[in-house]
Parts: C-alpha cells; structure tokens; sequence
C-alpha cells in the first residue's frame, strides 16, 4: 500500500494547498463571514465567530462574549500555527541537510509530509488574517535544545523528534476542538489537518518499527525527554466506561487518543525555542 497515496487522500488540498490560492482560501473563508455579517453580528468582531448557530442566539450574545469566543478562535489558531512553524522547519531543515543520512525511500515520505505542513502553515496565517488578527511571527527554533540532542546529524534522533512532534500535534487539535467548534468552517479545517497529522504520526511511528499508535503513556522506546509528550494518555475510562475490561489497559488506552491542553503544548513547543 502506497503511504504516500493514503497521505496524499487525506489532505483536503482543496480547502488549504494548492488547488486554490492564498485568495482562493479567503474568498471562500470570506463568505462565511458574509453570512455572519447578516444575521447582526456587531461590525469588526471577523467572520468567524458563530458557525451555523442560530441567528436568535447570535442577537442575544453580547459583544463581550463574542470577543471571548474570537479570543479562544484565534489563540487557538496562533497556537496551532507554531507548531506547523516548528514541524514545517523541521523537515525543510532535515531534507536540506547534508550532515543527515536519511534513507531514500524515506526521504520520500518526508518530503510528502514537509508538503503537508508548508500547506498547514499557509492556511492557518490565512485564517488568522481573516479573523482581523495578525499570525504570530515564526520563532527561532532551536531543535539540538541547548545541545541534548543532534537530529540533523543522526538520523535516528530525527525520527524520534518527528514522532515527538506529530504525536504532539495530534492531541493538540484534538485538544482545542473546543475553542474552534464554533466556527463550522475553521472546525471542518482543523479537523482535516488533525487527520494527516494523525497519518503523520502513525506512519513515522511505523518507521521507527512501533505500533502506529499509542499504548498507555509509552511512546515506545523514546527518550525520558520526551515524556510530556505522552502525559495522560494511559486514561481508559471514556464518557463513564473503562475501555480497559473487555481487551486491556493497553487496548483500551490505545483507543482514544487523550488531549495536550494549551498550556501543555506551548510547554512542550517551548523546549525547541531559543
């Protein structure tokens, strides 16, 4: 089965790549704002506060709520944003370098990856501009974090660091679904990019010969550095039911992935900036 097909069928190229442009993005972002606009949403507050939410309710929200919802919107669009910064310059940097060896048949995959994230990171800066914000500037990145590891020289630490980082990504869509739900357009979006980094994750976990996904809080065989990045995932009791009893804690750990909260993953972004 051809990893670079399913990849490729999971991104929705259509709404974030290259099937429309940057304008293409924000007309079609735009008319939701349109439709916002008409049911008397006050006049700057962007396009993409309320979804598909009633027109009654949206009359009776006061402009401080909607501000909060913007707020939640956007913080969570600025923090999705930095960690495609991370993951984008990460692959650009470890395809440029020319102290790594990485096998051929793996650089391949990369290269569809990095494709993926360039894509995720025009899309969010588009989306945050359409909202009335302005995207956070890309920091600099300092993936060695003071010298503890040397991923652009020893491929194996690559690998490990790109797990990290898409197993990150992961439960931080998933983590702020919540502040993004409001909006049907930009929670369609941040779903699908959920989606291939969830692809993502699962197909670099296989490459460093693990499961594709995550048992418990075990990474498998990642270093103690990365710890955090697997806190919380060992829960088996979802909505009241232990998904423990039938097959395993291990099973059932493995059948939902757990949430990073914000504060979690800047935490954990925070490591690689200098």
């Amino acid at each position: 089965m051809n990893i670079l097909k399913i990849l490729d069928s999971l991104t929705d190229d259509a709404l974030y790549t290259k099937s429309l442009s940057r304008n293409e993005n924000l007309s079609q972002l735009s008319s939701f704002g349109k439709r916002t606009a008409a049911a008397a949403i006050p006049l700057g507050l962007g396009a993409f506060l309320s979804g598909n939410a009633k027109a009654e309710t949206k009359k009776v929200e006061t402009e401080e709520s909607l501000a909060f919802k913007k707020d939640a919107l956007t913080d969570a669009l600025q923090l999705a944003l930095v960690l495609e910064y991370l993951e984008d310059e990460y692959y650009a940097k470890g395809l440029a370098a020319t102290t790594l060896t990485m096998p051929a048949a793996d650089r391949i995959v990369f290269q569809q990856i990095a494709k993926h994230e360039k894509a995720h990171v025009a899309f969010l800066k588009a989306a945050i501009t359409s909202l009335g914000a302005t995207p956070g500037a890309k920091p600099t990145f300092d993936f060695t974090v003071n010298g503890a590891f040397s991923p652009m020289t020893d491929y194996q630490q690559f690998l490990i660091l790109a797990q990290a980082f898409e197993d990150t990504g992961v439960r931080a869509y998933k983590g702020q679904a919540g502040n993004v739900m409001g909006n049907k357009a930009i929670l369609q979006a941040a779903l699908q990019i959920h989606s291939v980094e969830a692809r993502h994750a699962s197909q670099v976990r296989r490459m460093r010969m693990n499961k594709g996904w995550i048992e418990l809080n075990n990474g498998g065989s990642m270093p103690a550095a990365t710890d955090p990045v697997y806190a919380g995932e060992q829960v088996t009791v979802q909505a009241g039911f232990n998904t423990a009893t039938a097959f395993g804690a291990e099973a059932g750990s493995a059948s939902f992935d757990e949430i990073l909260t914000g504060a979690q993953a800047t935490a954990i972004a925070t490591l690689f900036i200098d």
